[in-house]
């Protein structure tokens, strides 16, 4: 995003008006009247309670991807360097900021929160709710209801072709990606400032199970924090 705010005249080292433009930066991005797939890791929220991060004009839809929290607390630990006892803590954390990978400051909110947050869209049927964990069994009936979902957002009809279905699958196979990155790097990786080594994006995958890598006392306070939502996902 930083040369969307570039372009538009805004300081991106400045987050206060970073968060203050971020729906000019949408209407600038629509202006070429393409459907665009912007990912992020953003709550639907207020930025300093003013601020919206998004709206349902600028936004025709949103796809969220759903992860058993106990699991993403190991991943994540991961990712940033950090231990699980503050990846918990920040995952629980109602107030918490994160940024994009351009440094564009975004309120994360707790996994609750940042979960809740987006079914705004359901009121107007613009919302879709993906289980990570129904993508890693069972990847094509997935795949296939959010190109549906797609169509119908556009309201347009959509012929799928099944070998670029199949073939779509199989080139971004966690395996084959974490394989990528070892041969060519990833943008998203990043250093551990402790070590100075890289650490992977693509790091246990589908073996990344909570059972064998959190304690107890973290799972409890996940669990404890996240137990409606977990509940209504079936995770507990």
């Amino acid at each position: 995003l930083n040369e969307i705010f570039e372009k538009i005249g805004v300081n991106t080292k400045d987050k206060y008006e970073v968060s203050k433009n971020y729906i000019r930066a949408q209407e600038e991005i629509n202006k070429s009247n393409n459907l665009q797939f912007w990912k992020t890791h953003s709550s639907f929220c207020k930025m300093y309670d003013k601020f919206n991060f998004s709206d349902l004009k600028n936004s025709i839809g949103v796809i969220y991807i759903v992860r058993d929290p106990r699991n993403i607390v190991t991943s994540f630990a991961n990712h940033n360097s950090k231990t699980i006892n503050e990846t918990t803590e920040l995952l629980n954390n109602d107030l918490a900021i994160g940024n994009e990978k351009d440094e564009a400051e975004v309120y994360l909110g707790s996994w609750s929160f940042n979960y809740n947050s987006w079914k705004v869209y359901k009121s107007s049927n613009k919302y879709f709710l993906v289980k990570y964990e129904d993508l890693i069994d069972n990847p094509k009936k997935i795949f296939i209801e959010i190109l549906k979902f797609i169509e119908e957002l556009k309201n347009s009809d959509l012929k799928i072709d099944e070998q670029k279905l199949v073939k779509t699958i199989e080139t971004t196979d966690f395996y084959k990606l974490k394989k990528m990155e070892e041969m060519y790097g990833f943008e998203e990786s990043k250093i551990n400032e402790n070590t100075g080594k890289k650490v992977n994006f693509f790091n246990l995958g589908p073996k990344n199970n909570w059972r064998g890598l959190l304690k107890d006392e973290f799972r409890e306070k996940i669990e404890t924090k996240c137990k409606d939502e977990m509940e209504e996902l079936g995770y507990l």
